[in-house]
C-alpha cells in the first residue's frame, strides 16, 4: 500500500509536536476549526511506547478531537497492540477501492499522477502552514506567547516581576496556589460579563521568600545549636513534605535535601565551636530561601510554566561586606542586567532568592528588614519593567490597620513619599530602602494580596493622589517621650548642637521631633537599648534638664499638608470631644505627614474616631473641609 505523502507528512509533523506536549497529552491540544487532510485522519496512540502517531482510513475529520474521529471497529483496532515496526499503517478508503487496485494499469495514471504530486504539493504547504498555526496554541502554558488563550482577552502583556512572602509560601497549599496564581497571571482567564479583561503579564523574575516561619525556625536552631542541640526536623517536614505532596522530580529533592544536611552540617559546626558570628547567621537563614526557590520552580515547571530557580548571586544581586544588613553595591543593578541578558532566557521566569546577596569575597549576606522586596525592585529596575509586583496577605495598602479597624479600605493609589511615611510609622508596606530602585526608574510598585488575587490592590507611584485630604493613619506603639529644656539662658547659641551631639555619641535614633530654642521633644523607639539612652540622659543632664514619659504611642495621619488646617481641626475636635491628650505633635518635612503623640491607652481610641471621620463618613464631631463643619 501507498502512503499518501500529505498524511505521511502530517505524521511526521505530529509525532514532533507531541514529543513537545506534557507527558504526551493529546488533551493539550486545542479543537480546531480546519480540516488537515480530505482523505485520511490521525490517530495519536498515547498508550504506545512510539511517538509516532497511527494512521486510520476514515472520511474528512478535524484533527485534536479527544481522542480521535473514528468508528468504534476502528478504536477496537486500535486498541490492539501493535509492533513498534508497524506504528504507521495505511488501509485503503472506500473510493480507493471502487476505483480498483493500485497495481493496476491506467491510461491515465502519469498525468492524473503529476496532478495529485502538485495538489499534494499544494495541500502539503497549507498543511504546514495550519500545524504551525496549531503549535503556538498547542499549551498555552508552556510558554509566554502574548497570543490570548480562546476566551480570553487579547491584550499584550507587559513585564514585571513578582514578590511572594513567607505568609504566601506557608505550606505546600500555598506554594500551590500561588504557582497557579503565577500562571493564570501569564495567561488571565476570560473575564466574567460585564468585567474588564486582565492584562496578561510575562513575569522576568519570581522573588521567593522562606516557606512560612522557616527563617525564625533556622534562628531558634542557631540558638539551640549554641545550646549543644540540633534540631531540623520541622524544617525537614515542611520542605521534604511538599517536595512529596507535588511528586516533584527527584533532581529537586536531591537538591532540597542536600541543602537542608548542609544546613544540619553547619550547625552541628556551631554546637562544636560554641560561635554564631554575624557572617554565619547569613549564611544560616539562607538555606530557608534556597529551598524555597526550588521547590517553586520545580513545581512551576510541573503545571507548564517554564521556571529555573537562581540564587540572587547568580543573577547579580551583590552587597557590601555589612553582614545582617547589608547594602546593595553600586553596581548591583548593572550587573543584574548583565546577568539577565546575557545568561537568562526572557521566557523563563527566573525564581529567585529573596533576602539574601553576595559580598565581593562571594560570601553570603542578608539585606535586612524587606530585603526580599529590595530585591524585587533591584531586579525589576534592572530589567526596566513595567510593573513591580508585591504579593502580601492583605488587600493592599489599607486606610488602617485591618485588626484594628474594622472597616479599614484598600487606598488605590499612593505616592513614594506617601508609602515610605505609612513604611517607617508601622504600616505593613514596603520598606523605604526597598522602594528606592523602583522611585530612581520611575517604575510602578503594585502591592496586592496573594490570598485574594482579584482584588486589584494598591499602586505605588510618584504622584499617588493628590485630590485626598487624608490618605491613611498609622501608629507606632511602644514609644518613650523625651523632653530636654536648656538650663543656659534664653538666646544661648550651642545647645541644639550639643543636644544632638550626645545623640550621636551614645548612638540613639530619633522618631519624631519637636524643637523650639531652649528646649527639644524627642521620640524614641522600643528598639533603642536601655542602657545606651541611661547614658544619652546622663550626658545631657550637664547642661539640661531630661523628662522620660514611659508608654506613649506615635499616631501619624498620611495627609495632604496643604489642607493641613482642615485636617488639624477636625483631629483636635474629635480629640477634644473623647479626652484624648496630645503630648507632642509634629508636621514632618516631607509635607505628607502629621504626627501626633498620645499615650498608649489612649491610641486605639484615637484611630477608630478619626478612622470614621476621614474614611466611614461616620464623624461624631463633624468634619471640617474648606473651613466648614460638614
Amino acid at each position: 500500500m501507498t502512503i499518501n505523502r500529505q498524511t505521511a507528512g502530517a505524521a511526521s509533523l505530529l509525532a514532533a509536536l507531541l514529543a513537545t506536549l506534557p507527558n504526551n497529552d493529546i488533551d493539550a491540544f486545542h479543537v480546531p476549526s480546519h480540516r488537515i487532510c480530505s482523505r485520511r485522519t490521525l490517530a495519536y496512540r498515547p498508550n504506545e511506547l512510539s511517538t509516532s502517531p497511527h494512521l486510520i482510513t476514515h472520511q474528512t475529520c478535524n484533527l485534536g478531537c479527544n481522542i480521535l474521529c473514528m468508528t468504534g471497529e476502528e478504536e477496537e483496532e486500535l486498541a490492539q497492540p501493535h509492533d513498534h515496526e508497524e506504528d504507521i499503517e495505511v488501509e485503503e478508503t472506500e473510493e480507493e477501492t471502487e476505483e480498483g487496485d493500485d497495481d493496476a494499469p491506467d491510461a491515465s495514471s502519469s498525468d492524473d499522477s503529476t496532478d495529485e504530486r502538485d495538489e499534494d504539493d499544494d495541500e502539503s504547504i497549507a498543511m504546514k502552514a495550519v500545524i504551525a498555526g496549531y503549535k503556538s496554541g498547542l499549551n498555552p502554558r508552556r510558554s509566554f506567547s502574548q497570543a490570548a488563550r480562546p476566551g480570553s482577552s487579547a491584550l499584550p502583556s507587559i513585564d514585571v516581576t513578582m514578590k511572594f512572602g513567607g505568609s504566601s509560601l506557608a505550606n505546600a497549599e500555598r506554594v500551590d496556589r500561588v504557582a497557579n496564581l503565577i500562571r493564570d497571571r501569564i495567561r488571565p482567564p476570560p473575564p466574567e460579563e460585564g468585567e474588564e479583561a486582565e492584562v496578561p503579564v510575562r513575569p522576568r523574575a519570581v522573588i521567593c521568600s522562606a516557606m512560612g516561619k522557616t527563617t525564625n525556625s533556622l534562628l531558634s536552631a542557631g540558638e539551640m545549636a549554641l545550646e549543644g542541640r540540633v534540631d531540623i526536623e520541622a524544617l525537614r517536614t515542611l520542605h521534604l513534605g511538599t517536595c512529596r505532596d507535588f511528586d516533584l522530580p527527584a533532581s529537586t529533592t536531591s537538591e532540597v535535601e542536600r541543602l537542608l544536611d548542609e544546613c544540619q552540617d553547619m550547625l552541628n559546626g556551631v554546637r562544636l565551636i560554641q560561635e554564631l558570628s554575624p557572617k554565619s547567621l547569613d549564611q544560616l537563614v539562607s538555606y530557608g530561601e534556597r529551598c524555597s526557590v526550588r521547590i517553586m520552580a520545580a513545581r512551576l515547571n510541573q503545571i507548564g510554566v517554564p521556571a529555573q530557580a537562581f540564587d540572587a548571586w547568580d543573577v547579580g544581586v551583590f552587597t557590601d561586606d555589612t553582614y545582617g544588613d547589608a547594602k546593595l553595591l553600586p553596581g548591583t543593578i548593572d550587573s543584574i542586567k548583565e546577568r539577565f541578558a546575557s545568561r537568562i532566557d526572557p521566557n523563563v521566569v527566573a525564581v529567585v532568592t529573596g533576602f539574601i546577596g553576595h559580598n565581593t569575597k562571594g560570601r553570603i549576606t542578608t539585606l535586612g528588614r524587606g530585603g526580599s522586596d529590595l530585591t524585587a525592585t533591584a531586579i525589576g529596575s534592572a530589567l526596566k519593567v513595567e510593573e513591580i509586583q508585591v504579593w502580601k496577605d492583605v488587600d493592599g495598602i489599607l486606610t488602617a490597620d485591618p485588626r484594628l479597624v474594622e472597616h479599614a479600605v484598600p487606598v488605590s493609589h499612593v505616592s513614594y513619599e506617601e508609602a515610605s511615611e505609612l513604611a517607617y510609622f508601622g504600616a505593613q508596606v514596603l520598606h523605604p530602602i526597598a522602594m528606592q530602585p523602583a522611585l530612581k526608574a520611575d517604575i510602578p510598585v503594585r502591592v496586592k494580596n496573594s490570598y485574594n488575587p482579584s482584588a486589584p490592590g494598591s499602586v505605588i507611584d510618584k504622584v499617588g493622589n493628590p485630590d485626598r485630604m487624608v490618605t491613611a493613619i498609622t501608629c507606632k506603639r511602644g514609644v518613650t517621650l523625651m523632653d530636654i529644656h536648656s538650663l543656659q539662658m534664653l538666646g544661648a547659641y550651642g545647645f541644639l548642637g550639643a543636644v544632638f551631639g550626645e545623640f550621636e555619641k551614645n548612638r540613639v535614633s530619633v522618631d519624631v521631633l519637636a524643637s523650639s530654642e531652649v528646649s527639644v521633644s524627642v521620640t524614641l523607639d522600643k528598639k533603642q537599648r536601655e542602657e545606651d539612652i541611661s547614658s544619652l540622659c546622663t550626658a545631657l543632664g550637664a547642661f539640661a534638664e531630661v523628662e522620660l514619659h514611659r508608654d506613649r504611642a506615635i499616631l501619624t495621619l498620611i495627609a495632604d499638608v496643604g489642607r493641613s488646617s482642615d485636617v488639624l481641626a477636625t483631629v483636635f475636635r474629635s480629640f477634644s470631644a473623647h479626652g484624648i491628650k496630645v503630648e507632642m505633635m509634629s508636621q514632618g518635612a516631607s509635607k505628607v505627614n502629621i504626627s501626633f503623640i498620645v499615650r498608649e491607652d489612649q491610641i486605639d481610641e484615637a484611630i477608630l474616631k478619626l478612622h470614621s471621620c476621614f474614611f466611614e463618613d461616620q464623624c461624631d464631631v463633624g468634619m471640617v473641609e474648606s473651613g466648614q463643619i460638614l
